[in-house]
């Protein structure tokens, strides 16, 4: 693991880059360091279906929801998109973690998100 500050756009954001091996493209966490100049939008209440399934699919960083790649009822194998972040200028696809079929789209394009947030559930 090797830690790195990084500023853009006059944002300072600690990242953490785990090595996984010689072909391995590892995707970056990242964390902002610093509050930002104006103070962000709250995050919007979650959009919980009264079915919403038990298996969790969350945010990997923080960031923007930039599209949301699948719909309630669709059955998903494991590594499908379910959803793409954008963080730090990069589209940062969330994963289904196992098979399964929607159960709830917890966000809306434009939401942000923070690290850790259930985007979406699976049955």
């Amino acid at each position: 693991m090797k830690n790195y500050t990084i500023t853009v756009n006059g944002n300072v954001y600690d990242v953490t880059v785990e090595e996984n091996g010689a072909g391995a493209s590892p995707a970056p966490a990242a964390r902002p360091a610093a509050a930002p100049k104006a103070a962000p939008k709250a995050a919007p209440a979650a959009k919980t279906a009264a079915g919403a399934g038990s298996i969790k699919v969350a945010a990997g960083a923080a960031g923007k929801v930039f599209k949301i790649e699948a719909s309630v009822g669709q059955k998903l194998a494991k590594g499908d998109t379910v959803v793409i972040v954008e963080a730090m200028k990069m589209e940062i696809p969330v994963v289904a973690p196992e098979d399964g079929t929607v159960a709830s789209i917890d966000v809306a394009v434009g939401d942000m998100v923070e690290a850790g947030q259930t985007l979406a559930t699976l049955n």
